[in-house]
């Protein structure tokens, strides 16, 4: 079962301290499997910034490498034979985790996965909604386009659940849209050196498109248009600041930002805190719903502006909270540090 975050915010931060907590009471685990990626660097200072926020943590053990399912696997009986009470995961693989997952379900530790989905009934998720933020993006993607035209399909990490729920997002606009052909389909692996590579290898083939849709990999693609000086075509990405203030400034750009916090590892930290001390959420995963930005109307240009936020790394995401799931300053997100640092 699935509900919104709006429908579960009164179960996050306005509760106070959970049933049982006292100040400092916590250890928490957290496995992320990819380095040099900022939404998944803002994701780890959100985790950082809520445990601190909270005075309910003394420890968090973070385990933040490039991995695969079977290094992932390794990081969470670590963090189980560590003896931390809860773990928070950003999933390599929905399914692959599953054998760990349990084996720290049944050393009684609460386990949340994070941005994306597992199958593991004994988990609980709190992830951005992967399908629908493909799905907005790629809809206003190809209505620009006027039904028609090619397309270049920048994907994320093979195999990881929230590109495969944004697959299904982005073919489900793409059959809203028969006139619309995927010309180069490519994945990322969320890299922003690679993506800006991918793309300036296939701008050099002389293959013509007419818009690029990609899964969070953005301001460099503008950047490989304009240093390539390739006109400019209509791009989709995330609400990474870079990107966001490159569609205020850059002229001739047509594009949009699709909403997706990195925040949303703060409120993991919320949700495992809460479970913790015995409020249980009335169902297993929640979802935090998308918002489209696009500079194309005053309306749009508005809310851009108002987003925009010169103090962030170019590629973090500049909606740095969740209300009612964090309440950490700004300046403790950007500081980046969790309790004892």
């Amino acid at each position: 079962m699935k509900k919104s975050l709006a429908a579960l915010t009164a179960f996050a931060l306005g509760l106070g301290l959970p049933a049982g907590a006292s100040a400092a009471d916590y250890s928490i685990g957290v496995s992320n499997t990819v380095q040099g990626n900022g939404w998944r660097e803002q994701m780890i200072c959100a985790i950082k910034a809520q445990a601190l926020s909270s005075g309910m943590v003394a420890e968090l053990n973070i385990a933040h490498r490039n991995t695969d399912a079977a290094g992932q696997l390794e990081d969470i009986r670590n963090l189980i034979q560590a003896g931390v009470d809860a773990i928070i995961i950003n999933p390599s693989n929905p399914d692959g985790l599953n054998a760990a997952i349990q084996e720290a379900t049944d050393a009684g530790i609460v386990v949340v996965a994070v941005d994306q989905g597992v199958s593991a009934p004994s988990a609980y998720v709190l992830s951005n909604n992967q399908e629908e933020y493909a799905y907005l993006g790629a809809k206003w993607l190809f209505e620009q386009l006027g039904d028609g035209g090619q397309v270049v399909y920048m994907r994320g990490a093979a195999g990881a659940s929230a590109d495969s729920d944004r697959h299904d997002g982005f073919h489900r606009a793409l059959a809203e849209h028969p006139g619309v052909e995927i010309v180069h389909e490519v994945f990322t692996g969320w890299q922003q050196d690679q993506g800006k590579q991918q793309i300036l290898d296939f701008i050099a083939t002389g293959i013509p498109f007419d818009g690029v849709w990609t899964s969070g990999i953005d301001n460099v693609i503008v950047d490989a248009f304009l240093e390539s000086d390739t006109p400019l075509v209509p791009i989709v990405g995330a609400d990474n600041a870079g990107f966001v203030g490159m569609l205020s400034s850059v002229d001739g750009l047509v594009g949009a930002a699709v909403t997706n916090p990195g925040s949303v590892g703060g409120a993991g930290v919320t949700l495992a805190l809460n479970i913790l001390g015995g409020e249980m959420p009335g169902e297993q995963t929640v979802l935090v719903d998308p918002a489209l930005w696009e500079n194309q109307s005053e309306a749009g240009m508005a809310t851009l502006a108002a987003a925009e936020n010169p103090n962030l790394d170019p590629e973090w995401p500049v909606s740095v909270s969740i209300p009612g799931w964090t309440d950490y300053t700004m300046e403790q997100i950007i500081a980046c540090k969790g309790p004892g640092e």
